[in-house]
């Protein structure tokens, strides 16, 4: 912590019962040790305390438009790949946070840009960001990577996956664990079909983030396409492609144990 700090610590809850009661209890600490919570979002803020699960941090995230202030995440949810902190060890959290004892990590995202016959959208997506079929109709899609036709691909959908989101609905999905700091997209298949019309690759494809992914609706289906970006469904009419590439915009979030990230995969997957 910079020695010009604000004094100013954001702490955002969930509605949950656990995270409420662990919010009251980290504010009454935070106060006693001289820091400032403020009923209400500031953008002034030196930290974002996030209580609950991966859920709710990802909504925090959304919610205030990836903030440059970074993020910290205490668990009261299930999984908690970005909510590293335990309840019971708030107090030796504050301590860390007080001394400095904690290192920063930038977190990549992935940004779209989505054309329709008239319009253009952007939108940035902190785990991935998926293309499917609405109402769960099977979908036929052409996929370029750097201008260079990849394949035709018919199934359920694709998942554009993030370093930190390859742990999240891309592993469940058959795609590969990528390590955070790695400046990369994952391309994963939702339930491929492979035909003599349709020649769609059964595994992922790693691609590195400066180039370039484009996806293209067969013009027939082009408003059968449902966005799913971090969970949220979104619909657009008459999507004639979509662009994908690693954001200029980055988020960070503090790390206080070098190892948490290979131990976090032990306790969660085996």
């Amino acid at each position: 912590m910079s020695s010009n700090r604000t004094k100013i610590i954001n702490v955002i809850s969930n509605n949950n019962d656990a995270s409420k009661n662990t919010a009251r209890l980290l504010i009454y600490k935070l106060s006693s040790k001289g820091f400032h919570i403020p009923k209400s979002y500031d953008n002034k803020a030196e930290l974002n305390i996030c209580i609950g699960g991966d859920g709710a941090f990802l909504r925090t995230v959304h919610k205030y438009n990836f903030p440059n202030i970074p993020f910290v995440g205490i668990n009261t949810g299930h999984l908690g790949f970005f909510q590293e902190i335990l309840p019971e060890n708030i107090d030796e959290f504050i301590d860390k946070y007080i001394r400095g004892d904690y290192s920063i990590e930038e977190i990549f995202l992935v940004r779209a840009n989505i054309y329709t016959k008239d319009k253009h959208f952007q939108i940035l997506g902190v785990n991935e960001i998926v293309i499917k079929g609405i109402k769960s109709k099977v979908v036929h899609l052409e996929v370029f990577i750097n201008d260079n036709h990849l394949e035709k691909f018919s199934g359920d959908g694709i998942i554009i996956s993030t370093p930190v989101g390859s742990t999240g609905y891309n592993f469940s999905s058959g795609g590969s664990i990528i390590y955070p700091s790695l400046k990369a997209l994952q391309i994963t298949p939702l339930s491929p079909i492979s035909s003599r019309v349709y020649r769609s690759l059964l595994n992922s494809t790693i691609v590195p983030g400066d180039i370039p992914i484009t996806i293209e609706p067969e013009y027939r289906y082009e408003n059968s396409i449902l966005v799913v970006v971090d969970g949220m469904e979104l619909k657009y009419d008459n999507i004639s492609k979509i662009d994908f590439a690693i954001a200029e915009k980055t988020i960070s979030r503090l790390n206080f144990d070098k190892n948490m990230y290979w131990n976090n995969l032990k306790s969660k997957f085996l």
